[in-house]
């Protein structure tokens, strides 16, 4: 049960209103019984008014009462001789304006009309009840009361809501398009307005973890984020030697708790799947924005008892403000990886359906020359047979540009295997013999960074395809976030400077690699052949390769 006092005040002002003018126009006591009976129609609306039945009844009961006391008021009038000419039942019936409000306010104009409907009649019957030997209803008085306070009720019941929508301004739905275009130019503004202008996880983290040095001790730190099959990826790190971050959330872990809980955890163990030696002390702290987990801090000292409250106090002071910033950076990075892949498949659609489709007539037409040709004509076909080559030739290009395209780094697969498939594929195209070197850790990298890491790949891949000339393809992944490197060697003739096309593709990676804040190495490879390389993060120091495997193509 629900009270509201201000509906409860302005019915009990009501009712004293028209109580007072009840006793002045009737001066008789015995027809305030009338609005002891509105007293009792109103309870639901006191204790009850937004019950579905109960409300709706009463208020139906309160235009009911006031249509009938309106023709006992006005002959208790008539009579004393007050109010003459059935005027006497204005004193009751502007009560009729409180259930029609109320009501039109609710927006139920269904209910409005009934309600109207029900006073009329209500007036009615109470205008032909014969006391003192007259019937109200046939006064003019009575009438143009009544047909006045029906005319006043219309209008609340059916002008209110309208009045309200005129009044409220139109709230035009932007376009989807104009939206995005609206919210990405304000982005824009603001990540030009950022410290260093920057919206780079990677980034983003690196610095917080430098603030956290000043403010906590510790030998390593991380930064780790949500990704996809409920798995972290190690954002950024710090410390003398990689750790091998657990990265799940299904374990018994402090970082479990973190996550789950949204509260600074601490351990006295590591926080590595790989144990560490000694006394350890660990701290994971939340990133925080909103209501919604998106990262952890991880701190870790060589020390027991390294993180009491007064640390955790200020590392939390640290990590607030950087969580909406690392949030900013996050999304920024998935609205740029979802826009990227779709441009890419809907280049490969059109390709598909476009160029592809008429090259592939072309060939055909190609081939019905060669069909028709008269006896004799050895050069056209010879012509002809150059020209039927060069679009197959351009054909074959033509679907590889489209695997290349629809190629992305599958969150179950993982980027080594990625890689392969695209090298397998091109290596086949071209007679290439290809081998491959994988060494990928469990953990993940950030879905945007592997995405560009896999198109480096892919543009050293088919350089060496096109324009090396070469017999074997060696392509090597190490993967250890947030470390990782990818290096594409051949053993052709080597890059050619003066070559346009080998400039643009170099243009191109160098800007891949600096968007993830990562190296490109272009170097010669002996005794022939080019290796290029791009590298992110520094080396991990570990004395053992995982998950290897060396094999060559088809092997």
């Amino acid at each position: 049960m629900r009270i509201h006092p201000l509906v409860v005040a302005a019915r009990l002002v009501m009712l004293a209103l028209v109580a007072a003018l009840t006793l002045i126009a009737t001066r008789e006591p015995a027809e305030l019984r009338w609005i002891a009976l509105l007293l009792v129609a109103a309870l639901p609306s006191f204790f009850a008014p937004d019950h579905r039945i109960a409300a709706p009844l009463g208020r139906l009961a309160e235009v009911a009462v006031t249509g009938l006391a309106a023709g006992s008021v006005a002959a208790a009038a008539n009579s004393l001789g007050t109010v003459d000419a059935g005027f006497g039942a204005e004193a009751v019936l502007p009560y009729l304006a409180v259930p029609l409000l109320t009501a039109a306010l609710r927006r139920r104009p269904t209910e409005g009309a009934a309600l109207l409907g029900v006073a009329a009649v209500a007036m009615v019957i109470g205008g032909v009840i014969v006391e003192e030997g007259t019937a109200v209803i046939t006064q003019p008085g009575y009438l143009a009361a009544g047909g006045q306070w029906l005319v006043l009720g219309a209008i609340v019941t059916f002008a209110a809501d309208t009045m309200r929508q005129l009044m409220t301004p139109t709230e035009v739905t932007p376009q989807p398009y104009a939206e995005a275009t609206r919210l990405l130019t304000q982005l824009r503004s603001v990540a030009r307005s950022l410290p260093g202008a920057t919206l780079d996880p990677g980034g983003i983290s690196e610095h917080l973890l430098e603030e956290l040095r000043t403010v906590a001790p510790a030998e390593r730190t991380a930064v780790l984020s949500a990704s996809g099959g409920g798995r972290l990826v190690v954002l950024a790190q710090s410390g003398a030697e990689r750790v091998d971050w657990e990265v799940t959330l299904d374990n018994d872990s402090a970082i479990a708790d973190a996550w789950a809980t949204q509260q600074a955890q601490t351990a006295s163990r590591s926080q590595a799947r790989t144990p560490v030696g000694g006394d350890t002390s660990s701290l994971v702290v939340p990133l925080v924005a909103g209501v919604r987990t998106i990262g952890l801090v991880i701190l870790e000292a060589d020390v027991s008892s390294a993180y009491p409250s007064a640390v955790i106090s200020r590392v939390t002071e640290v990590t607030g403000p950087a969580a909406l910033r690392l949030e900013a950076a996050l999304l920024f990075d998935e609205v740029r990886s979802l826009a990227t892949n779709e441009e890419r498949q809907r280049l490969a659609r059109e390709i598909h359906d476009g160029v592809a489709q008429e090259l592939v007539m072309v060939g055909y037409g190609i081939d019905n020359a060669q069909a028709t040709l008269p006896e004799g004509a050895e050069e056209t076909a010879e012509e002809l047979r150059t020209l039927r080559g060069e679009v197959t030739r351009v054909i074959t290009e033509l679907r590889l540009s489209l695997f290349e395209l629809r190629s992305e780094v599958d969150r179950n697969g993982g980027l080594a295997a990625a890689i392969a498939e695209y090298a397998r594929t091109l290596g086949t195209s071209a007679g290439l013999r290809v081998h491959f070197t994988f060494d990928e850790s469990t953990a993940r990298l950030p879905a945007a960074t592997e995405a560009e890491l896999l198109r480096i790949a892919q543009e050293a891949i088919t350089n060496a395809r096109k324009h090396a000339g070469a017999s074997n393809l060696w392509v090597t992944c190490t993967v250890d976030p947030p470390y990782a490197e990818i290096e594409v060697s051949d053993d052709g003739k080597g890059f050619a400077d003066d070559r346009p096309d080998g400039r643009y593709g170099l243009a191109i990676m160098a800007e891949r690699a600096e968007r993830i804040r990562g190296r490109l190495e272009i170097r010669p490879r002996h005794p022939s052949g080019t290796t290029v390389a791009v590298v992110l993060g520094t080396s991990a120091r570990r004395d053992s390769v995982r998950d290897s495997v060396s094999a060559p193509e088809g092997e």
